[in-house]
This record gives structure tokens, C-alpha cells and sequence, in this order.
């Protein structure tokens, strides 16, 4: 592993792809989404769902997740975020080797006090390969980078990891009322519409009871949702929708269809 001052920076993998690669048109497009989201009034909220879809699919549900922290307080200096591995296979949990990561609207630091902490966990270890290609977590950076300005970053890519697990790593970092969670998770893959609006509230009412036991046929990101759902229930948090559609509901055909929700925790949120 490089010392932090030497790790490389992560370039984007899929910025002209999933996002645009112009800072302008990033910063537009991320801001119509913010803007078109009504505002739930939930800014303390200390964690949230989002998906991490192409932006044309699956921005405007990012964006009613994201609204939610757009007067934070109190200021957010570290985000805990997790996602699913969708190319290279992971056993446990994966960060990156990277000092930071770069989107075209700038670098954000990777907390590099908390690598080494969070390598003593079994499971947890340094993957760079798996880091290198993956979106899920690139594409909520440009949002967090819009809404909350400078903060550090911890990474972590959830492969097979039991929620438990997962909890563990996120309670690591996540130890301060500076510090919030986001998990990055689409829901149902290539259903037709109506069934996919059917399965996909199953999910949601699954979420909002608290039920940690989500598959990857509900959702690509169930293990780092059920280490969420786990760790909030030990926290005393609840979710809250937000919005729940699918990719036939904004940019695509309807005879498969991908699907997308926003949740917000809320409660007493005690470490």
C-alpha cells in the first residue's frame, strides 16, 4: 500500500458515460436535479439511499435523495460511502488504494486515517482493481461535491459480506455528527415495468421496516443496504421514501425497466 502522501488519484472511469465530463454541464445537470426534487426537510438526516444509474435514468431519484441535505447541519466533513462491486469480484469489503478520487468538478480526499483502522477489520482490505472501473460510488461524488463543498471520502465497495460486517466497518468511521452515510444502490434489473413497480415496493416497504435481509435480485447494492439496515436499527434510525420510479418512468422503453429509490434515515442517532 503507498504511504497517503504518495497513493495515486483515482481519475474518473465513467464521466462522459454516466455523467457529463464538462464541469458545466455537470454542475447544471446536477443542479436541475437538486432543484426539480422537492425539499422533504430532513437536512439532519445522517444517512441515505441513492441510486448510481446514468444521470439521463437515475438522476432525478439521486436528486430527491440528495435535496434532503441541502442545509445541513451541522457542517458534513466525511461521507461513508458504500456500494456494490459490478466488474470485479470482492470477498468482503473493498477500498481503494487511491488518495482521492477525481471527478471533472475536482478531486475529493479519501480519509486516510481510516484506511488502516478499517484494514484491522477482517474483510476489509485494499483492492485498487476493483476501485479502478466502478460507478457506483463515482457517480455520487459529483452530487456530495455540489451540495456540501469540501469533505473526505471513505470508500467502500461491499461485495460478500454479511450485514453484520458491514455494520462494523461503517461504525468505524461513522462516529461523529460531522460524519454521514450514503449507500449507492439501484433496485430491480430488466423486469418489465409493471412488475418491477411491484417488486420494487416490496423493497421499499422492506427498507422502511427495517428488514435486513434485501437480494441482489431487489436491489445490486442489498449487502451494503443490509449492513445499513442492521447498523440503523442498533442507531435507532428509521427510512423514509422519498421517491421511488424507474428508468421507464424517465429516460428509457418500458418493457425493461431498472429501478431506482431515495431513502433518508431519520432518529436518534446515537453512535
Amino acid at each position: 500500500m503507498h504511504s497517503p502522501s504518495r497513493a495515486p488519484i483515482r481519475p474518473p472511469a465513467v464521466a462522459g458515460r454516466f455523467y457529463p465530463d464538462s464541469p458545466r454541464a455537470l454542475t447544471t445537470a446536477v443542479d436541475r436535479y437538486l432543484d426539480a426534487a422537492a425539499a422533504p426537510g430532513l437536512a439532519a438526516s445522517p444517512a441515505l439511499i441513492a441510486p448510481h444509474a446514468g444521470y439521463v435514468y437515475s438522476g432525478p431519484i439521486a436528486g430527491s435523495a440528495f435535496a434532503a441535505w441541502r442545509e445541513v447541519d451541522p457542517p458534513v466533513r466525511r461521507i461513508v460511502l458504500l456500494g456494490p462491486n459490478h466488474y470485479v469480484p470482492v470477498r468482503g469489503i473493498a477500498l481503494p488504494e487511491a488518495s482521492a478520487f477525481a471527478t471533472p468538478l475536482g478531486a475529493v480526499p479519501v480519509a486516510a486515517d481510516l484506511v488502516a483502522e478499517l484494514c484491522s477489520l477482517p474483510g476489509v482490505r485494499i483492492d485498487a482493481a476493483a476501485h479502478a472501473p466502478e460507478h457506483s460510488l463515482e457517480v455520487e461524488l459529483p452530487f456530495l461535491q455540489r451540495l456540501l463543498g469540501e469533505i473526505e471520502i471513505v470508500p467502500l465497495l461491499v461485495g460478500e459480506a454479511a450485514p453484520a460486517e458491514v455494520a462494523a466497518a461503517m461504525r468505524v468511521a461513522w462516529n461523529d455528527p460531522g460524519t454521514r452515510v450514503v449507500v449507492s444502490s439501484d433496485l430491480s434489473h430488466f423486469l418489465p415495468y409493471e412488475e418491477a413497480r411491484r417488486v420494487d415496493q416490496v423493497t421499499a416497504d422492506q427498507i422502511r421496516a427495517g428488514g435486513e435481509r434485501l437480494t441482489p435480485f431487489q436491489a445490486c447494492g442489498a449487502r451494503a443496504i443490509n449492513g445499513l439496515l442492521f447498523e440503523a436499527a442498533r442507531r435507532g434510525l428509521t427510512a423514509e421514501l422519498l421517491d421511488l420510479r424507474n428508468s421507464g418512468d424517465t429516460a428509457g422503453t418500458r418493457d425493461q425497466v431498472v429501478g431506482y429509490g431515495a431513502f433518508v434515515f431519520s432518529g436518534e442517532a446515537d453512535a
